[in-house]
């Protein structure tokens, strides 16, 4: 039996604390995108370009384990736009990241190769710790967070986001969760709730606290009770959490989705007010360079009229250049706009009349620290916020499940096996999993 055949069963077996006495695997599989093909995808529409022609998967050799860090053997793992965008060479590749990482110091250079382990999420179980860490041991079952920070400058010391050298793992680092060994710092870890399985634990830990900070943190929105939240694709991998808050935080959620089965996920979630933006027909842009206000202020009165007539108070913005115009006039005088990505597009568009004579304001918010995460998690582990997990690929299917991310063909998360045989392992709690289940279960099957 190969190390990592060893591994995989003791985890298996229950064995952990057999997993200090075996060896680390010289090698294990990762999904890797390649340098040299870096300009595969030129003169396509993004639209066009397909991560199943640039997501491999190899052997690789395992990095060199430094201090502060942990190896950990992935059970699973989950996808989101951050791989899409990394197997699309958008908006560019992410080799110059890992270049500019690699000038950092000679253990950063560890990550400067001709390949790019990909994935910013996992579940697992420790293999080994660094030198300094004290925390973790081999043997414990855990997820990771995505936050890579140095903390070497005073920058940092009070929100960990605002680090000089803050990046996201598995983008903006090599050796990601997408793939059967992992390299993370020891401060991306946390413990693995013991009623879910490991692909819905390792779904979601990136989309989770990015939802969590935006929303309920005093870095974002600072949502409090009775807050009318307008969610872009509320049943996204994203925008499926921001509805989860919402409703547990006391706030309204205005639910904008794209099709009658997406609406009725966000039902199943408890919002009430629910907007089909396809079935409305909104169309926000007359051409490429022209927005259309007729239609914000028609999109302002659908919302109006569901709310009672209030605008929104927090406006929680990720698809970007398509939505923005309409997000900045919908907010409410004195609204917040929170915005953490730009999946349509980077380059927004705005009525700026309607920003400053109205007071409204424009947060950028972006992943979350270790605390935020880790008060994310625990509301996962306590059974407050579920998992969106809908469906789970193969390891040797990523690109195909990436696809599906891309092309909008999903519903809250996709996941990843890794060293999990198949799904439905690894629940140690199954009395608080019981008490959850059609929570965990609401987007299965959709």
């Amino acid at each position: 039996m190969s190390q990592l055949g060893e591994i995989q069963q003791a985890i298996l077996n229950d064995d952990l604390g057999a997993v200090a006495s075996l060896d680390v695997p010289e090698s294990y599989r990762g999904v890797t995108v390649h340098k040299d093909e870096a300009g595969m995808f030129e003169g396509l529409e993004s639209r066009d370009k397909d991560p199943r022609k640039s997501l491999h998967v190899d052997d690789v050799p395992t990095p060199e384990l430094g201090p502060g860090e942990a190896l950990v053997a992935v059970m699973a793992s989950a996808i989101n736009y951050n791989t899409v965008w990394t197997s699309i060479f958008e908006p560019v590749s992410t080799f110059k990241f890992l270049e500019r990482y690699g000038r950092l110091s000679p253990l950063s250079k560890r990550h400067d190769l001709p390949y790019h382990v990909v994935g910013s999420d996992l579940s697992g179980v420790v293999l080994r710790t660094g030198v300094g860490v004290h925390n973790w041991k081999p043997g414990d079952e855990v997820v990771a967070h995505c936050l890579n920070v140095e903390l070497e400058g005073p920058d940092g010391h009070n929100d960990t986001m605002l680090d000089t050298e803050q990046r996201i793992w598995g983008f903006e680092t090599n050796f990601g969760g997408l793939a059967e060994v992992a390299l993370v710092k020891a401060n991306q870890l946390m413990p693995k709730p013991d009623h879910l399985t490991w692909e819905e634990a390792a779904s979601p830990g990136l989309v989770n606290s990015t939802a969590y900070r935006q929303l309920v943190s005093r870095n974002g929105a600072d949502m409090k009770q009775g807050d009318v939240v307008l969610i872009w694709g509320a049943s996204g991998g994203l925008g499926s959490y921001a509805t989860q808050y919402a409703l547990n935080g006391g706030a309204i959620p205005v639910c904008v989705v794209s099709s009658p089965e997406k609406a009725e996920i966000c039902r199943k979630l408890g919002a009430e007010l629910i907007i089909d933006r396809n079935a409305e027909g909104y169309k926000f842009w007359k051409d490429d360079d022209n927005q259309d206000p007729k239609e914000w202020q028609r999109f302002g009165k659908k919302i109006r009229e569901l709310t009672g007539g209030e605008d929104p108070d927090i406006v929680f913005e990720h698809p970007g250049r398509e939505t923005f115009g309409a997000s900045v006039y919908a907010a409410r005088k004195g609204g917040t706009i929170v915005t953490c990505a730009s999946t349509s597009g980077f380059m927004h568009q705005y009525d700026n009349r309607y920003l400053w004579m109205n007071l409204k304001r424009i947060i950028g918010s972006h992943f979350a620290n270790y605390r935020e995460s880790w008060e994310a998690n625990r509301l996962i582990s306590k059974g407050l916020i579920h998992p969106t997990l809908s469906k789970t690929y193969a390891l040797e299917d990523t690109g195909q499940a990436a696809l599906d991310v891309h092309r909008n063909a999903h519903q809250g998360k996709v996941g990843v096996l890794a060293l999990a045989p198949e799904e439905g392992l690894g629940v140690r709690n199954h009395e608080l999993r019981a008490k959850h289940i059609d929570g965990i279960n609401a987007f299965r099957n959709v």
